[in-house]
């Protein structure tokens, strides 16, 4: 089956986005529903990270915080949803879902010059101090669930090993 890839830049990051999007959900479809609020961190500093339940909430609650950061630039300013903790593996691949069709919707109002800013006063102030263009913001949120692919991936084998 030939892959439909999208337009331009803006197109080029959301086709990759959609691809970590997917490998993550590949990897979680089968965790059964039992495992999610299991501590499997124990020692971890960060209550994001301390079972598959908090990582799925943090990555879903962190993609809608990138594509609100990067409506709020130009558009009419909303708040991105809370962290919803679920029992369902299944709810999980709804919210991902969800989160990038959000996306996709914030991407209709971007043009490929929009991507790369020099202008600070044009960038996106996150939430842990760094200043990004939307270009940034969107490596960021793509490497951020490749990181969380890696760790729940790493998690599980060194549950069952």
């Amino acid at each position: 089956m030939d892959r439909i890839f999208r337009k331009g830049a803006c197109g080029a990051l959301l086709d990759e986005y959609e691809q970590v999007i997917d490998t993550l959900k590949k990897v979680i479809r089968p965790i059964p529903d039992s495992e999610l609020a299991t501590i499997i961190d124990p020692h971890t500093a960060d209550d994001n990270c301390r079972s598959l339940q908090a990582i799925l909430s943090h990555v879903v609650h962190a993609g809608y915080g990138y594509a609100t950061s990067i409506h709020n630039l130009s558009g009419p300013a909303q708040t991105r949803p809370g962290k919803a903790l679920h029992p369902q593996t299944a709810a999980y691949l709804d919210d991902l879902d969800h989160m990038f069709l959000f996306t996709q919707q914030v991407f209709r109002a971007i043009e490929d010059a929009d991507l790369e800013q020099t202008d600070n006063q044009r960038k996106i102030m996150s939430g842990w101090g760094q200043v990004y263009d939307i270009e940034q913001m969107m490596e960021h949120a793509i490497v951020h669930i490749m990181r969380h692919r890696r760790q729940i991936e790493r998690l599980r084998q060194q549950k069952s090993g």
